[in-house]
């Protein structure tokens, strides 16, 4: 990538409060301080949520939170490494994170949609695209 390619990722400096709440909560589904159950998942996640993973496949509300039960069970570490935060407002309470995650020697670009609801921060819509050459 050269630099004339890489789009401008500013914060706002009245997001940087947001920006921190929410990079607290990346990876998504990764970090047992906000929850480990299924019912702690289904409260983050709106009712309509979706995801495009690296691989390009779309993935329902259920099938994530299916996966998300079989990871459960799995002894396998998950090692990963966040870097590279942005935050953006799209409508009121509507934001888009993004961020760099490095797990083992894989490095993703991930964009995530959170809405701040009355009752916490929902996750409405989450993307996760391979990085080529990585």
């Amino acid at each position: 990538m050269t630099a004339e390619t890489e789009p401008d990722l500013f914060t706002s400096p009245e997001l940087l409060g947001v920006l921190e709440e929410l990079r607290e909560r990346e990876p998504i589904f990764h970090r047992p301080e906000f929850g480990a159950s299924r019912a702690d998942f289904e409260r983050m996640t709106e009712t309509d949520f979706r995801e495009v993973g690296a691989s390009g496949r779309r993935y329902s509300r259920q099938y994530v939170l299916d996966v998300l039960d079989a990871r459960r069970d799995s002894l396998e570490p998950d090692i990963w490494e966040t870097s590279e935060f942005h935050c953006r407002q799209l409508a009121t309470d509507i934001y888009l994170l993004t961020y760099t995650l490095r797990q083992d020697s894989r490095l993703t670009r991930r964009a995530t949609i959170w809405r701040h609801a009355w009752d916490g921060w929902k996750i409405v819509f989450h993307q996760g695209t391979e990085v080529a050459g990585s």
